[in-house]
């Protein structure tokens, strides 16, 4: 909920400044209390170095962690965003043209638009059934990540289906008496090879064989069944009440935007006329939408995730380099009272490290939590493979260490040849 998350928010910022500010004063009172490990290796250089830093810049540095808590959290949106944009666009584009509807008449009007207007290489009128109870649907639920659209089970022709497979280039299956096959999506297939519970159909019992699965345009209303259908016999599917009807069609050109608007314009003739809403989708149409959907959203945030980066990395990059005198200062010092090259060289690049891992340690932390729930909220099955989640994470933390380490590399090649003394 809104307010959830505004308080969310809210705790979030509190927490970054509250731990920067307290740094300063939290760092010292700790190796009060653990002596040895102040005095072990080049604690007390690096340490020193930091709290003094963070005394005078302990806000700067909760800005600048909550600059790159921004940048994680737009820049994982966005590759969440282009996953579910294209991932719905391959769902629903398993055909040139895609047409559900809960009544059969309704596709006469279509037909008749396609025969003189959309050169069709090949196309498709069947039904999707309804089965006689969910009990495969109540075995998904229980078994993978799967939400229900149908109150009973989708049951498919198997000459349906084949003829489905054909437009598809794929080759033709037959059953065995008393058998069926499921079509599911990548998600719910390895469930389903685990199914193996006697399906009623028409009063014959049949037993699951195998699992099928490719893009068959199987999301939501008025598909292929929902994330699966069951594959029966002709008869013994004719034998139960249509769930809706459906036209599949490939095309030798895809289809136009004014041909699309047409079908579209049939489709709002039986809504205003008070019949069912058809389900229409143009594997064209779909490309298009998705091109649109990220210039709208996914650029934007990619691009804004590159600015809030470069802006915060920039800041502590000057912050850093601002401190060359007192660096150069420090280890003379430190070199003047026996601290050989290597050992300065070493306290360099610690203190150097943990620089500038503290602001990104806490944004890091609030990242991943944030794009992991983001990808685990969409549609079960949506982002899967290369789409799913932990990918996506680990891919925004990626490129978001990539830019961070060019800015490092570079400030701390500048700080080692200006700071550290000659051998």
């Amino acid at each position: 909920g809104l307010l959830f998350g505004l308080v969310g928010a809210g705790c979030i910022i509190a927490f970054l400044y509250g731990f920067f500010l307290s740094f300063a004063s939290g760092v010292p009172a700790f190796f009060e209390k653990h002596p040895g490990r102040k005095y072990r290796g080049q604690t007390l250089v690096i340490f020193r170095t930091l709290t003094a830093k963070l005394a005078t810049m302990g806000v700067v540095m909760a800005t600048i962690s909550l600059l790159f808590t921004a940048t994680l959290l737009s820049e994982g949106s966005g590759m969440v965003f282009s996953a579910l944009f294209q991932n719905r666009m391959e769902k629903v584009s398993a055909f040139d043209l895609y047409i559900g509807t809960k009544d059969q008449a309704h596709l006469a009007a279509y037909q008749a638009y396609l025969n003189r207007a959309v050169p069709v290489t090949s196309a498709r009128q069947y039904s999707i059934y309804q089965g006689e109870n969910a009990q495969v649907t109540t075995y998904c639920l229980e078994k993978a990540d799967y939400h229900q659209y149908y109150d009973e089970d989708t049951l498919l022709g198997l000459s349906d289906y084949n003829a489905l497979r054909a437009m598809k280039g794929w080759p033709a299956v037959t059953l065995a008496p008393g058998t069926c096959l499921f079509h599911c999506r990548d998600y719910l297939a390895q469930a389903l090879t685990d199914y193996h519970q006697p399906i009623s159909v028409a009063g014959q019992r049949l037993t699951p064989a195998e699992v099928q699965t490719g893009e068959l345009n199987q999301d939501l209303w008025d598909a292929n069944g929902h994330g699966f259908v069951i594959v029966v016999p002709d008869r013994l599917a004719a034998a139960r009440p249509v769930s809706h009807s459906v036209l599949a069609a490939m095309t030798e050109q895809p289809v136009t935007a004014e041909q699309f608007a047409a079908l579209c314009t049939i489709r709002d003739g039986y809504e205003e006329a008070g019949k069912d809403y058809d389900t229409l989708y143009s594997r064209a149409d779909q490309r298009e939408e998705f091109a649109a959907l990220s210039a709208m959203t996914v650029f934007p945030l990619y691009y804004l995730a590159l600015v809030l980066a470069m802006t915060a990395a920039t800041i502590l990059t000057v912050q850093q380099l601002s401190e060359t005198d007192r660096y150069r200062r420090q280890f003379e010092l430190l070199r003047k009272l026996g601290m050989d090259g290597t050992e300065m060289g070493r306290a360099l690049r610690r203190q150097f490290a943990l620089y500038y891992a503290m602001p990104v340690l806490p944004a890091g932390i609030i990242g991943v939590a944030f794009v992991r729930n983001l990808g685990g909220a969409v549609e079960p099955g949506t982002l899967t493979g290369l789409y799913s989640p932990g990918m996506i994470t680990a891919a925004a933390l990626g490129l978001f260490f990539l830019l961070y380490g060019i800015y490092i590399l570079m400030a701390y090649t500048s700080l080692k040849r200006t700071v550290l003394p000659e051998p």
